[in-house]
């Protein structure tokens, strides 16, 4: 199923983006690809509301779409995280937020939350952010990017598994497949996909692709 998005970028520390879109009248199903990041899903369904908390997925998988639902998505940036809801919990699953009487407000943290909407989803991100209910570990900044954290090894890998739920080196493997994703939609050929990704080979992209992704390069570079 085929999926037009619109997007809207924040300038956060914490969220990335903003995401809208809906099915249609036939439904069906996608292949879910792995992700590092968290994010807040909104369906609406037949007149009915769900808001979920999306943990990280560590492998790809097939993800049902209902007809004519309209989807509402707010993407955490790699390593944000809810410090009352430990981010390894809800890793390769989700939390169902609760509904409000009426539904039109859900509970966080023990308080009602009006339900955010496309345009006003940067509004719904600042006040998370002030109200303290999302947070960065500067300790997991500094590992991503490769420098030194200031801590012992050991206090390092906890609080890193606490912010983000997974290890270094599997984000590194998801962000790496993403990347190589993204190169062979955009037309790079595979061999170059190989080698500026950092495979070794282009089995080893292959078998990477298909665990992560749910495709092959080919099916990814649409060659037939």
């Amino acid at each position: 199923m085929d999926f037009q998005f619109d997007y809207q970028m924040f300038e956060s520390p914490l969220v990335g983006f903003a995401w809208q879109t809906r099915s249609d009248a036939r439904g069906g199903s996608f292949m879910s690809a792995a992700a590092a990041q968290c994010e807040m899903v909104i369906t609406r369904y037949r007149g009915e509301l769900t808001v979920h908390l999306r943990g990280p997925e560590t492998k790809a998988s097939p993800a049902p779409i209902p007809e004519e639902a309209e989807f509402l998505g707010i993407t955490f940036k790699l390593g944000t995280f809810m410090p009352h809801l430990p981010t390894e919990t809800l890793v390769d699953g989700d939390a169902l937020l609760p509904l409000t009487a009426g539904e039109r407000a859900f509970w966080l943290n023990g308080s009602a939350w009006e339900v955010p909407t496309f345009d006003n989803a940067d509004v719904f991100v600042r006040r998370l952010e002030r109200q303290g209910l999302i947070a960065r570990d500067p300790v997991v900044d500094a590992a991503l990017a490769g420098r030194a954290a200031g801590v012992s090894p050991r206090s390092l890998q906890r609080r890193f598994l606490r912010a983000t739920g997974l290890t270094h080196g599997a984000i590194a493997q998801i962000e790496r497949a993403r990347e190589a994703m993204t190169l062979l939609q955009r037309g790079r050929s595979i061999l170059d996909v190989v080698a500026q990704a950092g495979y070794a080979d282009q089995p080893h992209l292959t078998r990477s692709l298909k665990y992560y992704v749910g495709h092959t390069p080919a099916q990814l570079a649409g060659v037939k």
